[in-house]
């Protein structure tokens, strides 16, 4: 299944956002590997999705949980580990999206930044110590997303929230390697365009460009084993390259004093369009 020693029988995941998307399919991948999968999500699918994983091996369990309550994250935290003893994958997943813009709709921001961000602390805040403390190899997972990193115009508060994860992911793993003897460290999903419940919502079918959730986990296993931190995730339409490229673009609009968000800028299409074709 996977080179990384996380992935082996008897260790204990624990998955945010696992009812549907990306966190189901890496539930169904421990599953499969013979762990005991503790399944968290707000929705009602979760009952049914904790029976799918359930019929493929391992043990899976399943908590209704909201990420944004942060006692309600230490409950989950204390009775994993009160039961099982230790966590080897944290999957800090659950995340949502509300059109928002700078200057209007305001509990929209309150709402994505709830569960994109302070989902992300309070998972990080809960089960950190407990799993550097356990004295085996750990690997916290946050979901973070492309548009945290090159910020498109359209959804300003989910942006916003994805490039604090950004930056708070960065952090965690400089703190823990930095921890003599610490076996746990932490990683940055970030998916490409993918078929989730999010694009469900305005997409019946998958679009071509899309890939599954299952091909983002398949991505991320390999990355994992690999030890990488950044987990880039192309899909059937943008290549690792295009990627790079735009992420070095939106670098430039600080080292070279071009406007924000030069991308989307008229005055620099051209230049964009050669950038990307050179």
């Amino acid at each position: 299944m996977s080179d990384d020693p996380i992935f082996s029988t008897g260790r204990v995941a624990v998955i945010t956002g696992a009812a549907s998307g990306i966190g189901l399919a890496a539930a169904k991948h421990c599953a499969a590997a013979g762990m005991t999968v503790v399944m968290a999500d707000i929705s009602d699918a979760l009952d049914a999705a904790a029976a799918e994983v359930a019929a493929i091996g391992g043990v899976a369990e399943h908590h209704a949980l909201d990420v944004s309550d942060f006692a309600a994250v230490q409950a989950l935290a204390q009775d994993v580990f009160a039961r099982h003893g230790e966590v080897a994958l944290l999957m800090n997943n659950a995340g949502t999206s509300f059109r928002s813009q700078p200057f209007d709709g305001l509990d929209a921001w309150r709402q994505t930044l709830e569960v994109n961000l302070w989902g992300i602390v309070h998972g990080v805040q809960a089960f950190t110590q407990p799993m550097l403390d356990q004295g085996r190899p750990g690997r916290i997972v946050n979901t973070g997303s492309k548009q945290g990193i090159t910020n498109p115009p359209g959804d300003l508060a989910y942006n916003v929230s994805k490039s604090a994860v950004k930056t708070l992911t960065e952090g965690l793993q400089h703190a823990l390697r930095n921890i003599e003897g610490g076996q746990v460290t932490a990683h940055l999903l970030i998916p490409g365009f993918t078929y989730t419940g999010l694009i469900r919502r305005f997409a019946a079918e998958k679009p071509a460009g899309a890939w599954t959730p299952e091909q983002v986990v398949e991505a991320m296993v390999e990355a994992l084993a690999a030890g990488d931190f950044f987990i880039l995730c192309p899909d059937n339409e943008t290549t690792p390259e295009m990627d790079a490229k735009r992420v070095r673009w939106g670098a430039e609009d600080l080292a070279g004093n071009r406007p924000p968000l030069s991308r989307w800028h008229p005055d620099f299409a051209e230049a964009f369009a050669d950038w990307m074709r050179g």
